[in-house]
């Protein structure tokens, strides 16, 4: 994509991109990345070839007070005195007279006038909305220094950062498990057999004893005998 270039030719948009390489070193706060920059930069480094990159940005709003009246007019007055000083300056240079000094004072006590106004009005629309002032910031989690692939091994070794790999970690020993000699097997399922064939004999021969005699086949027995005993009488 291009843009019109005002001579008339046209000209290539650069749109901002992320700088590529190699992660340096790591920082928390911006102040030791730069610090960080300063001791390559002392060490004859071509810092030319560094970025510093922060990642995990977070907006801070940072709360300075509570919003009054007073200091809303306040406010207003020191923010339009400031802007009365650069009007007055302006005729005091560009027109040097004798009354530029009484020109320069009222414009300062306009300008105060003005903004203290100004700041009375604002405050009492945004009042029930907003009853405290604060600054905001945006702040990034942390902070790397990107070099370019030729460069990462001396600028760690001025810093004297290292990425060596961790020693791997010895796994635990799995305990030894114990698995029977094969004679154990056999020797334990010929006596399973063993005791299957003793106790199939065993309820064999308790089925061959003879079975005694209930009550009713008792009785019927005994009435068998007389009839027999009386048939063998007559």
């Amino acid at each position: 994509m291009t843009n019109q270039s005002p001579f008339g030719g046209r000209m290539g948009r650069q749109y901002p991109t992320l700088p590529k390489g190699e992660t340096v070193a790591t920082f928390e706060t911006y102040p030791e990345a730069q610090a960080a920059v300063d001791t390559l930069a002392k060490a004859e480094f071509p810092v030319k070839e560094l970025a510093i990159v922060g990642t995990d940005l977070t907006t801070v709003e940072r709360i300075t007070g509570k919003l009054t009246w007073g200091r809303a007019g306040g406010a207003g007055a020191i923010s339009g005195a400031w802007f009365g000083t650069f009007l007055g300056l302006l005729f005091f240079i560009f027109s040097p007279t004798g009354t530029s000094v009484g020109i320069l004072i009222s414009a300062i006590l306009l300008g105060a006038g003005f903004g203290m106004i100004f700041g009375l009005v604002s405050y009492s629309v945004n009042r029930r909305r907003r009853d405290f002032t604060s600054t905001m910031q945006v702040l990034a989690t942390r902070y790397a220094i990107i070099a370019e692939p030729a460069h990462v091994t001396r600028a760690r070794q001025v810093l004297g950062t290292t990425d060596a790999p961790a020693p791997p970690v010895a796994s635990p020993s799995a305990p030894p498990v114990d698995t029977p000699a094969p004679h154990a097997d056999s020797e334990a399922a010929a006596g399973d057999a063993e005791s299957a064939t003793s106790d199939a004999a065993t309820g064999e021969a308790v089925d061959d004893e003879p079975r005694g005699l209930t009550y009713g086949e008792a009785q019927d027995a005994a009435r068998r005998a007389a009839r027999e005993r009386r048939n063998a009488g007559d």
